[in-house]
């Protein structure tokens, strides 16, 4: 029987103070900023970043008088040690914090989501209650099997925003299927087989949002071209500007949530796990015409990777990332395979695309590697080096995820 995995989402939700305490909360998020500052000036000029030890005793009586709790601290100690090896790991110079958000610990707040109410320890011990605004898309986290983790506190623009992260614990499906994807710039075309090799079934997910979003890219580029020196000081064109980018990019995140959903719908019905092409470099190789270097760096198929991954993972559904080369010139059956044009193929005595080619091969080749234990992410997904980096530190969950759920590259 596989391990349960963790598993963890963010909801993003406004929230609203009583104007009494609005102060309070705003007068902490400061301070709390103000701190992390102080913690990322006197480790920035450090050959090696401190200890959690030493961090303890180079700041802990400090920030307590400053009226912190405890958890405070070691929230203000972690964060500013983020930001200066996230900092220097890419060669920039001391950073200097403006935003104001507070990463709150579980033992620092408390929730009530039937009354949807979130309490607060500020400083002081002072509690300031927040009342949430909740949206019907987030009833799916209070059926019991999810649980609150720690939370950000963000105030910008007079608003506060939470997000509460939660989490459960996931069985992962033995599958009885392969199903190979391969992400177009206008569709996603899918091949389900059985474990023996046999094929199932094959479907295409059409994808318009590219071409949408590509219209209003090319407005905002030619209302920069009509006014090539002073756009950047219109106030109209600045505002034109921002509403097209807006529109462009929310179409492409409304539409790959919408793919991915369907991905994993598809491989819930057949119980398969979901395959997909581990592509490497793709926005640095524009070897395709003036029309595909538009179209290249617009095309957000790592995100449809990224959202079906873990609504996938959500579902208990497992995912493989593997080799694509030759994928799309290569026979999945063992007939003839012969180029109509670039787009068709006639296989045998049938004509198909070279889509359905490409994501049967996936399949027969994810069908290959099963060998000891599945992939369950990318090597290159955020998840996988958090797990790694909690087995470093002596995890001893991390380090049965490790070693059960183990990348197979030949």
């Amino acid at each position: 029987m596989s391990l349960p995995v963790r598993v963890t989402v963010t909801a993003k939700v406004e929230a609203v103070t009583p104007k009494g305490d609005e102060d309070l909360l705003v007068e902490f998020l400061k301070l709390y900023r103000d701190s992390v500052q102080l913690v990322v000036d006197e480790i920035w000029g450090l050959s090696e970043a401190p200890s959690r030890t030493e961090l303890h005793n180079m700041f802990y009586s400090k920030l307590m008088k400053l009226g912190f709790r405890a958890h405070h601290v070691s929230e203000i100690y972690r964060r500013a040690k983020e930001v200066v090896k996230s900092t220097k790991k890419n060669n920039g110079s001391k950073p200097v914090l403006k935003k104001l958000t507070a990463r709150i610990h579980p033992l620092d707040y408390k929730i009530d989501l039937k009354a949807k109410t979130l309490k607060v320890a500020v400083l002081h011990d002072r509690w300031v209650e927040l009342k949430l605004k909740w949206y019907s898309y987030l009833d799916k986290y209070l059926d019991g099997s999810w649980r609150p983790g720690e939370i950000l506190l963000s105030y910008r623009c007079g608003r506060f925003n939470v997000y509460i992260t939660f989490h459960k614990d996931v069985v992962l499906r033995e599958p009885r299927a392969v199903m190979g994807v391969d992400i177009n710039f206008n569709n996603i075309t899918y091949t389900i087989i059985d474990l023996n090799g046999n094929l199932a079934s094959i479907g295409v997910i059409p994808f318009r949002g590219l071409s949408r979003v590509l219209h209003y890219r090319k407005l905002a580029e030619k209302l920069q071209r009509e006014h090539p020196r002073n756009w950047r000081f219109l106030k109209w064109a600045r505002r034109i500007r921002a509403r097209w980018l807006n529109k462009a990019r929310n179409i492409l995140v409304d539409t790959a949530h919408r793919v991915s959903k369907r991905l994993v719908e598809v491989a819930k019905e057949y119980n398969a796990v979901i395959v997909f092409e581990d592509l490497d470099k793709l926005r640095e190789n524009n070897n395709g015409g003036k029309r595909l270097s538009w179209m290249k760096p617009l095309w957000c198929y790592r995100r449809i990777q990224e959202y079906t991954e873990y609504k996938a993972l959500i579902e208990g559904v497992k995912t493989i990332y593997v080799n694509p080369a030759r994928t799309s010139r290569k026979p999945p059956n063992g007939k003839k395979l012969r180029f109509i044009n670039y787009r068709f193929v006639q296989l045998g005595d049938t004509v198909t695309s070279r889509d359905v080619v490409a994501s049967w091969n996936l399949a027969l080749r994810a069908l290959q590697r099963m060998r000891g234990s599945w992939v369950t992410w990318s090597p290159d997904s955020p998840r996988s080096e958090a797990v790694k980096t909690r087995a470093k530190r002596g995890n001893p969950e991390a380090k049965k995820y490790l070693e059960v759920f183990t990348t197979i590259h030949k």
